[in-house]
């Protein structure tokens, strides 16, 4: 940036993916919104497959106030808005997606919140007075409904619209907050207002448009990240967020597992007689098919939620599945053997009686199990998988 460009009172930081012909359009509004205040606009994309740093290097060329971060390393949304405000000169920092459907007419109110001291972050809400969803379908407002009620309850966020990715906030709270926030964590407003309860929250209303160029970066992973990040600020960095989510796949299994079982007692399926050991026979094929079926969902949702950065996809999937199914297996031994043993040594026994003591060596044998599978798993399934990507 040349040096003759008076100190910014404003800097906006758009983080970009894909967003090459939104781009001109998107500065053009942000100049109309914010005339007769000194700016300055960061562009930070991650090496965008369309060129859209190259557009953005275009238009820096003629308007003095754009800077363009391009990045190479730790792609992602969160990372690329903190590299924005690292770089930001201005008093108060704005983050702005560059998809046009963040309207950058409700800069100047948020300036103007944020500059009377009114609020520490100014939030674009489509929850306040004059804001709104646009055309979103009815599931897509459900499934924002629950996200921002998930938000209140767990972490008493101030604000009506948690899930907001379109804020401005002074550069006190940015730096008094800044080295709390997770780089990777899936919305960098909930960072700020989940990390420092200090922080007073205003909120501006603005309607929310629909995409005109470009593709939605929304996917089934989103639901994910949001979980992951809402139980990260909620209990902090000491637990791993992800084997929270493998502990609820796993409750999930063991819901599944139950009702197949109880189902194919219902419908009458067979013992079966190997004749190979007396020990073994009969086996109840109810069983064997609950375990098989609830082994495949447990591989199944665990590839496409649990691990979703280290998914496998297409035939990879089969081999992966196999050694899935091993490691289960070896939970299940496990599972077992611990059961049989705080069986035979009576553990508890006499405090709790034979049928309560039962229930408890089956919990401590499932949650070793347990423990054990996601070690086995993070180590020779999905592990090898992050491994080769």
């Amino acid at each position: 940036m040349s040096p003759s460009v008076s100190a910014p009172v404003v800097s906006v930081i758009t983080p970009t993916y894909d967003e090459a012909e939104n781009l001109p359009e998107l500065v053009r509004r942000i100049h109309e919104s914010l005339a007769n205040v000194p700016l300055e606009i960061i562009v930070a994309d991650d090496y965008s497959p369309d060129g859209t740093w190259a557009v953005a290097e275009s238009l820096a060329a003629d308007d003095e106030t754009i800077t363009v971060l391009r990045r190479f390393h730790d792609p992602g949304l969160s990372a690329a808005v903190l590299d924005g405000m690292s770089a930001a000169r201005g008093s108060y920092l704005a983050v702005i997606d560059a998809d046009l459907q963040h309207d950058p007419a409700a800069l100047a109110p948020m300036l103007e919140m944020v500059r009377s001291g009114k609020a520490d972050v100014a939030v674009g809400s489509r929850e306040s007075e004059g804001g709104g969803y646009g055309e979103w379908s009815t599931h897509r407002r459900f499934a924002s409904w629950v996200a921002t009620a998930i938000a209140k309850v767990f972490l008493r966020v101030p604000t009506d619209d948690p899930m907001s990715g379109y804020f401005m906030l002074t550069r006190d709270a940015y730096e008094s907050t800044a080295a709390q926030i997770n780089p990777m964590g899936f919305k960098i407003l909930l960072e700020f207002i989940g990390r420092n309860r200090d922080l007073r929250v205003g909120e501006v209303g603005y309607e929310f448009a629909n995409r005109v160029h470009g593709r939605t970066k929304l996917n089934r992973s989103i639901i994910r990240s949001y979980m992951l990040a809402v139980a990260e600020l909620r209990l902090g960095r000491q637990v791993d967020p992800v084997f929270l989510l493998y502990v609820m796949v796993g409750a999930l299994g063991l819901v599944v597992n139950s009702t197949l079982f109880t189902l194919f007692e219902a419908l009458g399926f067979p013992l079966i007689n190997t004749g190979l050991n007396d020990a073994l026979d009969p086996i109840y094929s109810s069983f064997v098919a609950s375990v098989a079926v609830t082994t495949l969902l447990l591989f199944v949702v665990n590839n496409e939620f649990t691990f979703w950065e280290q998914r496998y996809t297409g035939w990879k999937m089969l081999p992966a599945l196999v050694l899935f199914g091993l490691m289960t297996l070896v939970g299940t031994l496990v599972h077992v053997a611990v059961f049989s043993w705080l069986q035979e040594t009576g553990f508890a026994l006499d405090l709790l009686g034979a049928d309560a003591a039962r229930v408890l060596h089956n919990l401590i044998g499932a949650t070793v199990a347990l423990v054990v599978n996601w070690y086995l798993n993070t180590s020779f399934v999905w592990k090898r998988r992050l491994q080769r990507a």
